[in-house]
């Protein structure tokens, strides 16, 4: 779907954030105007747009370690809290290193 260059950051995105921001884009980056289009108010379509930049950020600074980027997803999904992934990361690393 993606050519060869696009940022690791985009092709990570799962198909509904990728047409998030289409739309965001298609709107001239109004979330009011987007809140309306999907019949939400613009708190929850903030909220929307914050998980997504929350998201490109992890992605952006994925280090291709398998590891490392199922533990930054975990966060960003709210599935583990940050301080317990950055002790994961950091024994994982150590653990590496010997």
């Amino acid at each position: 779907m993606f050519k060869e260059e696009s940022p690791n950051w985009l092709t990570r995105l799962d198909q509904e954030d990728i047409e998030f921001i289409k739309r965001f884009m298609l709107c001239s980056g109004s979330l009011k105007d987007l809140a309306q289009e999907f019949g939400i108010t613009y708190p929850t379509m903030r909220i929307r747009l914050d998980k997504v930049i929350s998201k490109i950020r992890i992605y952006d600074s994925l280090e291709n370690d398998d590891f490392v980027d199922v533990v930054k997803t975990l966060v960003n999904e709210n599935r583990i809290d940050f301080e317990t992934s950055r002790l994961l990361i950091s024994e994982y690393k150590k653990s590496k290193r010997r």
